[in-house]
């Protein structure tokens, strides 16, 4: 997956913040790597090899976990796998999910929902899915 620029020059803000490093270090590291002094002026590859300079210097990037699906009975299996899919492709953790079955159902787990609030769970995933794909 390719990532965006803005994800790259926020990557080596967070980085340069974790490593404590003080502005005047950060931009000689920035000149001595690419021969600029500030991310936005640097092309993806240029960012990258900050990136792997940061790594080196010991920058741990968090990884996204977004949680496995939970377990569910069999008849609702159709379902879950389609909730994780709408998950999936919003870029949304299983904890989003389960808030709104929380709001809109009371019901702390989608996993316990009952079916005809499984689908309307679904349908309300898919609207906002719509509306986020129309606002961009």
């Amino acid at each position: 997956m390719k990532t965006s620029r803005n994800a790259m020059i926020a990557k080596i803000k967070i980085a340069q913040k974790e490593l404590n490093m003080a502005d005047d270090a950060y931009r000689a590291m920035l000149m001595r790597i690419t021969g600029k002094n500030s991310c936005t002026k640097m092309t993806e590859g240029e960012l990258d090899k900050v990136i792997a300079e940061m790594q080196r210097m010991g920058f741990r990037p968090q990884v996204n976990q977004y949680g496995k699906r939970p377990n569910c009975r069999s008849d609702a299996d159709p379902m879950m796998r389609k909730i994780a899919a709408l998950l999936a492709e919003g870029n949304l953790p299983w904890n989003y999910a389960h808030a709104m079955a929380k709001r809109m159902f009371g019901v702390d787990r989608v996993q316990w929902l009952s079916h005809g609030n499984m689908h309307k769970l679904v349908a309300a995933l898919q609207i906002a899915a719509n509306r986020k794909k129309k606002e961009a």
